[in-house]
C-alpha cells in the first residue's frame, strides 16, 4: 500500500474514532439529562421538594425495557454538616435519637410509648416521653433475642392491651404486657410459623408486619416474595409469600387474605374505616420507570397481579401467556408512587398537633431505590385522604433532603409513627437515628 493511501486510512480511522467518542459522549449527556429531568410524571431525588404534589396514573406507564435496568445501590455516606431533613413551611425537624442499631419499624403504644424494632440485633426498644429539647425522656430495651423482628402490634385493640405481638422474619410471637411496661414480664410465646425467613433461610424479602382488625377478631401479617418475579406455579419457595395472611389472634385459622402483592412491607388499619392498607415494593428489572411502587387499601380476596401482571392489567413480559383468566381480576392500587421508591412503613395521622388538613392522612417512609439510574425515594411522603378516608391518586413530598445534590445518600427512612404529642417520628437506618417532625407554624 502506498504511503498516501496509508495516511488516508489512518485519517479515516481517526475521524471514525472521534465520531464514536462524540456519539458516546452525546448519549451519556442525553442519559444524564434524562436522569436529572425524567419525563413527567416521573421524578427523582433532584426534583423532590416538601409540599410538591405528584400523581401517576396507569396511562402514564411506559412499555417494559424503554430504559435499561441498572444496579445503582446507595453507598451510604456520613451526614454532611450542612445536610438536614427538610419539611414544609411551618414544620420543625429535630434529631430525636442517635446511635441506634439498624432502626426499622416504629409503633406507638396506647399509652404513648414508642416501640422500635432494631432488626439486625434482634431487639425491641422503647422511647418514653419527649423533653423540651425534643429528645426522649427515657430509653429502655424491652425485649432481646428475637429473629429479625419488624412488625409490632398491641392486643386487644383499645386503651388497655394485654399482649405485645412481634412479627419475626419466620414467626409471630407475643409477650404479656400492660400499659407502661418497659421490660418484658414473661417469655415469648410462639403463635405461628411464617414462610421464608428471608436472610436467615436463603434469601428473599424478610420483613413481616402485623396488624389487627378493629374488632380484634383477626390478625393480619404481611409476607414478601422470595424472588423478584419467579413464576409461583409449582414453586414451593413462594408458598404463602407475596401475600397478606390472616390468622385468629391465637395463631390458628391461617388463610390468604390478599395475594399477588410482591412485597407488602407495611400494613395498617385505617382507624376511620377499619380497612386494611399496605405499602408495597413492586418488581425490578423492567426499566427506570416501571412499574410503580404503591400504597393501597387491601380488598379481601383481592389479587394484585404479581408475578404475571402489574397495575392496569399489563402483562409482565417474563410471563407472557400465563393465567389469562387472572388478568381481568387484578386490582389496580389507589396510589402509584415513583417506581423503585421502596415504600416501607405507613401510618395514619391521628394527632392534634398538625394542621387540620392532615387529619387521617397517610405518612409513608420511602427507603430509596437501587434499580434506577437516577435515585428516587429517600423521603417520607404524605397521601391525602381528604377527611373522607379515600385516596384520589396523588401523593406529596413531605420530608426530603436525605440525598446530597451530587447524589450521595446519607439517610434512608424506614419507620413512621405518631408520637403522643402529635409529632411525627421517622426512623432512618442510614444515619441510625430517629427524626422528629413537629408543627410550630400557624
Amino acid at each position: 500500500m502506498k504511503l498516501k493511501n496509508v495516511g488516508v486510512v489512518v485519517l479515516a480511522a481517526v475521524v471514525i474514532t472521534i465520531a464514536i467518542v462524540r456519539s458516546r459522549a452525546s448519549q451519556k449527556q442525553a442519559e444524564a439529562a434524562a436522569a436529572v429531568d425524567p419525563p413527567a410524571p416521573f421524578s427523582n431525588y433532584a426534583t423532590q421538594a416538601p409540599g410538591k404534589v405528584h400523581k401517576i396514573t396507569v396511562a402514564d406507564l411506559p412499555k417494559p425495557y424503554v430504559t435499561e435496568s441498572v444496579d445503582n445501590g446507595a453507598d451510604l455516606t456520613g451526614r454532611p454538616a450542612d445536610a438536614w431533613p427538610q419539611a414544609p413551611a411551618g414544620f420543625k425537624v429535630e434529631q430525636f435519637a442517635t446511635g441506634l442499631d439498624n432502626p426499622r419499624l416504629l409503633r406507638t403504644a396506647p399509652n404513648g410509648d414508642v416501640f422500635l424494632a432494631e432488626s439486625d440485633s434482634g431487639e425491641i426498644k422503647i422511647f418514653r416521653g419527649i423533653t423540651s429539647s425534643g429528645k426522649p425522656e427515657q430509653i429502655e430495651v424491652f425485649a432481646t433475642g428475637l429473629r429479625k423482628p419488624f412488625g409490632i402490634a398491641f392486643y386487644p385493640p383499645g386503651p388497655n392491651p394485654q399482649w405485645v405481638y412481634v412479627a419475626n422474619t419466620d414467626s409471630v410471637v407475643r409477650f404479656p404486657y400492660q400499659n407502661g411496661d418497659l421490660k418484658v414480664r414473661g417469655a415469648a410465646t410462639k403463635l405461628a410459623d411464617l414462610p421464608g425467613g428471608g436472610r436467615l433461610r436463603g434469601g428473599g424479602h424478610w420483613t413481616r408486619d402485623i396488624a389487627f382488625s378493629q374488632d380484634g377478631k383477626k390478625m393480619y401479617v404481611s409476607v414478601g416474595s422470595h424472588s423478584n418475579v419467579d413464576d409461583t406455579d409449582n414453586n414451593s419457595t413462594e408458598h404463602h409469600r407475596a401475600d397478606i395472611l390472616e390468622f385468629n389472634p391465637d395463631g390458628s385459622g391461617e388463610r390468604v387474605y390478599a395475594w399477588g402483592i410482591r412485597n407488602p412491607v407495611g400494613i395498617a388499619v385505617n382507624p376511620k374505616t377499619g380497612e386494611l392498607w399496605t405499602s408495597v415494593n413492586e418488581r425490578d428489572d423492567l426499566g427506570d420507570n416501571l412499574p410503580p411502587d404503591y400504597i393501597t387499601h387491601v380488598q379481601e380476596g383481592g389479587f394484585y397481579g404479581w408475578p404475571w401482571y402489574y397495575m392496569g392489567g399489563h402483562v409482565d413480559p417474563r410471563h407472557k401467556d400465563k393465567h389469562p383468566d387472572l388478568r381481568a381480576k387484578m386490582l389496580t392500587p389507589d396510589v402509584l408512587l415513583q417506581p423503585h421508591n421502596a415504600s416501607l412503613e405507613l401510618t395514619f395521622y391521628q394527632g392534634s398537633q398538625f394542621p387540620k388538613k392532615y387529619d387521617g392522612d397517610i405518612f409513608a417512609a420511602q427507603h430509596g431505590s437501587w434499580n434506577k439510574k437516577a435515585r428516587t425515594g429517600y423521603e417520607v411522603v404524605r397521601v391525602p385522604l381528604h377527611q373522607q378516608a379515600r385516596a384520589t391518586g396523588e401523593y406529596e413530598d413531605f420530608l426530603t433532603g436525605f440525598v446530597t445534590k451530587d447524589g450521595k445518600v446519607w439517610g434512608r427512612p424506614v419507620g413512621v409513627a405518631v408520637a403522643k404529642d402529635g409529632s411525627l417520628l421517622v426512623s432512618d437506618d442510614g444515619s441510625n437515628s430517629i427524626w422528629r417532625v413537629s408543627y410550630s407554624g400557624k
